[in-house]
């Protein structure tokens, strides 16, 4: 190491950087196999790409590519505006959500302060807090999910923000909205509670709930989303967040002024508006979770219901099958750095791949076994 290197604060040579899913061109090279022939489910894509709309409007953005991008993304916040019912003060663009949520941890923590959130939660909530040199407060889950009333326990003078997922990645456990309601009228207003619906767009009907309307009775809530998921643009990076004017102001003041460039922005403007690709995506999704639980259970796999796109599945020597995965072209998530060991997240895809997955899987495991298990669904814990 450098001698400049240990000027660094002990904190940050501590972090143990995020390790995101494995690319198809690098197992290629790895392994000598064909990309085409690869199956990736290991980052919780859509599988269907960008919509036409999408792509057709950043097929134009191309021809302004040589001017920078509106640093205020006017046009991306009038969209999100419209679509929500909000005033543009109320938006904040982000690099992805990933961008958002170190936004407001940039924001509003400093060393000496402290941050809660769950066990088996999302790593860019750890690795936010441990850069800025604050306390981490993890606490334990509950039926690999939230545990509100936990989390509110956990909450000290000194702590500034909790984050909560929901659904949670990578455990895909979903929170009722009346459950994150009342835990949101417990936390202390001095707190922001930011609460993280990268997956919202694959809720079932019946578990849809208006985080939005909170806005208006808390403004210490900051709702963060992004268009990577259900809306297909994971390789544009183009979040959002939706806070108090007040909170947002703040935000804005810390973020990069170009951090969503010109083509993302053109394309997540054409994405929200087609909410014909959106509904198809959750369709596909829909079918697809239950392709892959289906031949998990055939299998005797244990597995944790989700409201995501994706599913967590217990293999037992996880790491072993994850590299036999890879030796036959699929890859999936292994989570041992979520403390989750014995389990893989499986992203879901089409329905070929899903099968591709499931066929490989029992190659390794050695066929099917009529014993079969699913961790029973999480039960909310907060106050009602």
């Amino acid at each position: 190491m450098i001698d400049a290197c240990d000027l660094a604060p002990e904190f940050i040579r501590a972090i143990a950087p995020y390790v995101p899913g494995k690319p198809a061109s690098e197992l290629a090279r790895e392994m000598g196999l064909d990309p085409a022939g690869i199956v990736k489910l290991a980052s919780n894509e859509n599988p269907l790409g960008a919509s036409p709309a999408a792509l057709a409007a950043m097929q134009a953005a191309l021809d302004d590519i040589g001017r920078y991008p509106d640093g205020n993304g006017f046009a991306l916040k009038q969209a999100i505006a419209a679509h929500f019912g909000v005033g543009l003060d109320r938006i904040v663009l982000g690099n992805g959500s990933n961008d958002v949520l170190e936004l407001v941890g940039r924001t509003f923590l400093v060393p000496g302060t402290s941050a809660v959130y769950s066990r088996h939660a999302f790593a860019v909530y750890m690795l936010t807090v441990q850069a800025i040199g604050a306390t981490h407060l993890e606490t334990p889950a509950q039926d690999f999910g939230h545990d509100l009333d936990a989390m509110a326990d956990a909450i000290r003078d000194d702590t500034r923000i909790v984050f909560v997922a929901n659904p949670n990645n990578p455990t895909g456990t979903f929170l009722p909205g009346p459950a994150i309601e009342a835990f949101l009228a417990r936390v202390p207003s001095r707190v922001i509670v930011v609460l993280d619906e990268a997956y919202t767009e694959y809720l079932p009907d019946a578990d849809r709930y208006d985080a939005v309307a909170w806005l208006a009775r808390f403004p210490n809530l900051v709702i963060s989303r992004t268009f990577s998921k259900a809306y297909g643009l994971a390789g544009l990076r183009v979040g959002f967040a939706l806070a108090h004017p007040d909170v947002a102001d703040l935000m804005n003041r810390v973020r990069q002024p170009f951090n969503v460039n010109s083509v993302a922005q053109a394309g997540a403007v054409a994405a929200l508006h087609d909410t014909a690709f959106v509904a198809r995506s959750r369709a596909l999704n829909s079918a697809g979770l239950a392709q892959v639980i289906d031949g998990v259970t055939r299998l005797g796999l244990q597995h944790v219901p989700s409201r995501g796109n994706f599913v967590l599945v217990r293999v037992g020597a996880a790491d072993s099958v994850y590299r036999k995965l890879l030796q036959r072209g699929v890859i999936v998530r292994p989570v041992a750095a979520y403390h989750l060991p014995e389990w893989l997240r499986v992203s879901i895809g089409l329905p070929e791949e899903n099968a591709r997955f499931l066929d490989a899987l029992t190659e390794v495991l050695g066929g099917a076994d009529p014993r079969a298990t699913a961790v029973a669904p999480p039960v909310a814990h907060g106050a009602a």
